[in-house]
């Protein structure tokens, strides 16, 4: 890795004066951008934000006004500081900024591409929503899911109380742990209805694992998101290894989809759940996919179990 933040020191060194003299010159009168604070070569803003960015911009509002230009890094951004300029943009340019940033690590296996937080607005994004609000955001979804809820608080409780008999008297209880992985359960009978965290099963402790390293690793700045150039060596290797986890948890998820595929075929009685909805639905093939494919339904329960 030296020989890579070598490279990168090297890359500053010799550009920064390209970068300052760039900075220099007068922007062109056909393009009208909100009032940018002075910020450095190369960096940007970055440094100018500190450690509290929030305390930061809301000094900047009364300088500057309610719509401030930023630079962090090579990476140009907008700050909206009132709730009247926000009202306005989202009303009347909604479309305009209807799209998410895609953080690089998110870029990981398309996992993009079929997140409802996280896929381009278009048909599909539409596609992914109204599913959601029919078919799993709706009072007769939440009513049938009581007994799950409660099964799984009753789980957490098990666990608390025997990891209580097993700790010492110096040592407390992560209560914080066992509701994460309670919520974890949670999500996964509710989609695949099955535990995704039961110490008993090894399938579901590794999905579980490399999911929380995957959301782990997926929340960490990265200088590949602030300088896009220097993607390609990947300087803190988080692609790498999220690459891996992502792609273990994609083949157990995977496995889960193509058993419920089997079940179906043999026409079992069970009760439906989320993945059954998305296995089941059948669209127009215009403006919703006729059938969503194995990677499509994979990604999907992979998103709901990161939402914990």
């Amino acid at each position: 890795m030296e020989w890579a933040w070598s490279l990168l020191v090297w890359f500053f060194v010799i550009l920064s004066p390209v970068f300052f003299l760039l900075r220099q010159r007068p922007q062109s009168g056909s393009i009208r951008l909100p009032p940018e604070p002075p910020g450095w070569p190369v960096f940007g803003h970055l440094f100018n934000l500190g450690t509290t960015p929030h305390r930061t911009l809301a000094r900047l509002k009364q300088q500057y006004g309610p719509i401030i230009w930023l630079r962090l890094g090579s990476t140009n951004t907008i700050a909206v500081l009132t709730a009247k300029a926000a009202a306005e943009l989202f009303k009347n340019h909604d479309l305009s900024f209807a799209d998410r940033t895609i953080t690089d690590t998110n870029r990981s296996h398309d996992y993009y591409l079929g997140s409802l937080a996280l896929a381009p607005y278009g048909s599909y994004w539409r596609f992914l929503r109204r599913i959601c609000t029919v078919e799993m955001l709706v009072n007769k979804r939440i009513s049938e899911t009581v007994p799950i809820r409660q099964k799984c608080v009753n789980d957490m409780l098990l666990w608390i109380e025997k990891d209580s008999q097993l700790v010492k008297d110096e040592q407390g209880i992560q209560v914080a742990w066992f509701v994460f992985l309670a919520s974890f359960n949670m999500i996964g009978n509710l989609v695949v209805s099955r535990d995704l965290a039961d110490p008993e099963s090894k399938v579901g402790s590794e999905f579980f694992t490399a999911m929380r390293v995957a959301i782990e690793l997926a929340g960490q700045p990265n200088i590949s998101d602030l300088f896009p150039c220097l993607r390609w060596l990947d300087l803190q290797g988080l692609r790498r290894k999220i690459d891996r986890n992502l792609g273990k948890a994609m083949k157990i998820a995977s496995g889960f989809v193509k058993e419920r595929m089997k079940e179906l075929e043999e026409n079992g009685e069970r009760r439906k759940d989320f993945m059954d909805v998305l296995l089941e639905f059948e669209g127009t093939g215009k403006d919703e996919p006729a059938k969503l494919l194995e990677r499509d339904v994979t990604i999907f329960i992979l998103r709901e179990a990161s939402l914990c």
